[in-house]
């Protein structure tokens, strides 16, 4: 855990390095950020609009939008939520163009986008693919029947792996807000997937003995 903090505050100030000398007008430098980010900004268009040409412009248009306002870019957060914020919004302000509102939102997030979160350890055997199946399943439906504040902190949390204050930023409510949602969420969650993990303790439980 301390090992990915540092690896994430190593990160930020890293981006922070080049965002200041994009402030300056380094190209080069805005250019290296988005081939840092380019991937993970489709991916979130994408989450949105479905089509992955139209994320693709969307994450174009995103980029455009964070060169422009780079020095309103405060550097008080990471540059990724920053950008993060810019992108949703973009999608949102296509989708509402389009009449094209309630297609999407913030909260889809794949599961398989960070296999860390109550993954079942597994051999390979048939019975334990299809037992991580099960449980990643519950757990998207789960997720898809949260409240959409609940569903969208909790995702931005455990998919995006973002931070409290981070998520309050693009979430634009207080911290406390954003950790009583996430502890909701969890505790949701964990009433659902708790029969599944405990069967299969039990099952390995028996093979150990």
């Amino acid at each position: 855990m301390v090992d990915r903090q540092l690896k994430k505050e190593t990160n930020k100030e890293a981006d922070l390095a080049l965002v200041r000398r994009a402030k300056k007008g380094d190209y080069r430098a805005f250019d290296l950020l988005v081939l840092k980010y380019q991937s993970r900004i489709v991916s979130i268009a994408f989450k949105f609009v479905k089509e992955i040409q139209l994320a693709e412009d969307i994450s174009q248009e995103a980029f455009i939008k964070a060169y422009r306002s780079i020095d309103s870019f405060r550097e008080e957060s990471a540059f990724y939520t920053w950008l993060y914020r810019i992108t949703a919004n973009t999608a949102k302000n296509y989708l509402v163009s389009k009449g094209r509102r309630k297609e999407s939102s913030i909260s889809e997030m794949s599961i398989s986008e960070n296999e860390d979160f109550y993954e079942l350890p597994t051999n390979d055997s048939p019975e334990q693919i299809l037992m991580a199946q099960s449980l990643k399943d519950t757990i998207y439906d789960a997720l898809s029947n949260l409240p959409e504040d609940t569903r969208t902190a909790l995702s931005l949390r455990e998919f995006e792996g973002l931070n409290y204050e981070e998520i309050a930023e693009i979430m634009n409510c207080p911290v406390g807000t954003v950790r009583s949602r996430i502890f909701r969420g969890r505790e949701a969650l964990e009433n659902l997937i708790s029969p599944i993990t405990d069967k299969f303790k039990v099952r390995n439980n028996k093979e150990i003995i």
